[in-house]
């Protein structure tokens, strides 16, 4: 996974992004729970970060290449592995929801990313993926800005069609899109599909 240098020196930055600006955190937390099963399952996150999803939405498991955000998705009650998206250390069919936030703009491989998700979901299991839509009020700010951005700047932003279509070339199927940050709706709003959200959040199903 690129960039793991960044969060490593800028983990700080990083955390006080969602304090400062806790309002479109809890917007994308709300989409990701909309796609989330009903009940209990056995959880990845995969990118977990500092555990600012996996925390919230009781997913106990956890794939991170940065140690210094590991240290704090630990300190969130979250059991964490040193790993990265395209090399999984785990078997075969053991989860039952893998969850990806703003985790596909930065690694390496998208295909080999869903491909290493798909192999340790266990039939009929779900991947979530949320992402900024590059063609949103939101994703053409952060495009623009990116140069300055220490967290952007080597990021690659996928379209709901491309991580649509590769999640299909991967074998997922159903897609179901929901999306926040939406201009002109109600702070917080969730709404289906995209096209208008900011923040874009897709599950598919592992088939059979």
């Amino acid at each position: 996974m690129s960039g793991t240098g960044v969060f490593s020196e800028h983990w700080d930055r990083y955390e006080a992004w969602f304090e400062e600006h806790r309002s479109l955190y809890l917007a994308e937390l709300a989409a990701i729970r909309r796609l989330m099963p009903s009940t209990p399952v056995r959880g990845l996150e995969v990118g977990v970060g500092s555990g600012r999803f996996a925390g919230p939405l009781g997913i106990g498991i956890g794939v991170e290449p940065c140690g210094e955000m590991a240290l704090l998705a630990r300190q969130r009650g979250v059991t964490v592995l040193i790993g990265t998206a395209e090399d999984l250390p785990f078997p075969g069919a053991c989860f039952d929801v893998i969850l990806m936030v703003t985790t596909i703009c930065f690694v390496d491989d998208i295909r080999r990313t869903f491909e290493e998700a798909f192999r340790v979901l266990a039939p009929q299991g779900c991947v979530i993926v949320g992402f900024v839509d590059p063609d949103s009020d939101l994703g053409r700010k952060y495009m623009a800005e990116r140069n300055s951005s220490v967290f952007y700047r080597e990021a690659t932003f996928f379209s709901p069609m491309e991580v649509d279509g590769c999640l299909k070339e991967t074998g997922f199927t159903d897609p179901a899109f929901v999306q926040t940050l939406v201009p002109e709706e109600p702070e917080g709003s969730v709404l289906r599909g995209f096209g208008r959200g900011g923040f874009v959040a897709v599950r598919g199903i592992r088939a059979e």
